[in-house]
């Protein structure tokens, strides 16, 4: 029976496999293979720079197509509205991206020139922290505007994110609201009254009229909704690309065929936002084509993706438009604020 040879003379030395050569080992200087051998299969196209060839792999594409999209935002120009668009951005399901959506499609405007307000009706006051808004319990906020009638002037503060950006805050203090309206006169016109009060106020004293109001509203269908409906003209509905996102939205568009149908007839949906997109699974795919077959005019072409920067961006008080600029949730909030200013309301 014949002993396997172990030793060294038993192994040619200097091979290359695709690794490093080993510095203790080698005699002689050894020049690794880098795609002499390489198969047809894994093998790139011969003659390829090194700009295609990074241009040739899925972050590459990604890329190019990024900077085609920038390419377009840049030729475009937002015109101002014919009025002050009244926007409640609501969907009773939370995590959805309301806030976000306020947020960002409120700063991406204002950094076009147009004059935005944002108004924190959530007790959270997440939309002011991300624009840069204190709101402790001392602050006059919403509260104050709802329950004890202070003029939105004396409220509302300018937001750092930009000079064309204001924000009416919201405190803690807004919980308790919804128990305190429940025996107020006119408790559901008290934002719009307060709202036209302001718009009036701001042309008397020779200011620039607004162009959008952004209501952020609460994950739920109580009191402060209802005065969000009532105080706009149009409802924009975040929708994540989940299956849980669809089971509550038939209840929230009963809810506002009620405002329309006894407090706001002019109330309209007129967008709905797909949001924290994840193009790898086929789930979000499905949610997405289902939510476009059912309201073909109402949902926008503008999709949110899942983005690390835009979750970020709050713990910076900034938005993700001035946070990461170059990110790819920041294109697609600039890209949505365009969509929605081209889609405005006929009347």
């Amino acid at each position: 029976m014949t002993t396997p040879d172990h030793s060294d003379q038993g192994l040619t030395r200097g091979h290359d496999f695709g690794l490093p050569p080993d510095p203790v080992s080698q005699t002689k200087k050894v020049v690794p293979d880098r795609g002499k051998h390489v198969s047809r299969e894994t093998g790139g196209p011969v003659g390829l720079t090194a700009q295609d060839a990074v241009a040739d792999t899925a972050l590459g594409r990604k890329l190019v197509e990024e900077n085609k999209r920038r390419d377009k935002l840049k030729n475009v120009q937002l015109d101002r509205p014919e009025s002050t668009r009244y926007i409640t951005i609501s969907n009773q399901k939370g995590g959805v991206g309301k806030t976000s959506t306020s947020v960002n499609l409120a700063v991406a405007l204002a950094e076009q020139g147009q004059n935005v307000l944002v108004v924190d009706n959530d007790p959270q006051g997440n939309a002011s922290t991300a624009l840069g808004i204190p709101h402790g319990s001392d602050a006059d906020s919403v509260y104050d505007i709802l329950i004890d009638e202070v003029p939105v002037a004396d409220v509302v503060k300018r937001s750092p994110e930009s000079t064309n950006l204001w924000v009416l805050p919201a405190t803690i203090d807004l919980a308790g609201a919804e128990i305190e309206l429940v025996s107020v006169v006119a408790r559901e016109q008290r934002l719009q009254r307060a709202l036209a009060e302001y718009a009036a106020a701001r042309e008397e004293a020779g200011l620039p009229r607004l162009d959008y109001v952004f209501i952020d509203c609460p994950p739920s269908l109580g009191l402060l909704t209802i005065n969000a409906f009532v105080a706009a003209t149009e409802v924009l509905i975040p929708i994540q690309c989940e299956y849980y996102a669809l089971e509550g939205l038939s209840q929230l568009l009963n809810n506002i065929k009620m405002i329309q149908r006894h407090l706001n007839p002019g109330l309209t949906v007129s967008n709905i936002l797909l949001t924290m997109y994840d193009g790898r699974t086929n789930l979000a795919s499905q949610v997405a084509d289902e939510v476009r077959q059912h309201f073909p005019d109402e949902v926008m072409e503008t999709m949110i993706p899942r983005s690390v920067r835009i979750s970020e961006a709050p713990s910076y008080q900034q938005s993700v438009i001035t946070y990461d600029p170059s990110s790819t949730g920041a294109l697609s909030y600039l890209e949505a604020a365009a969509e929605l200013a081209s889609r405005a309301p006929t009347s």
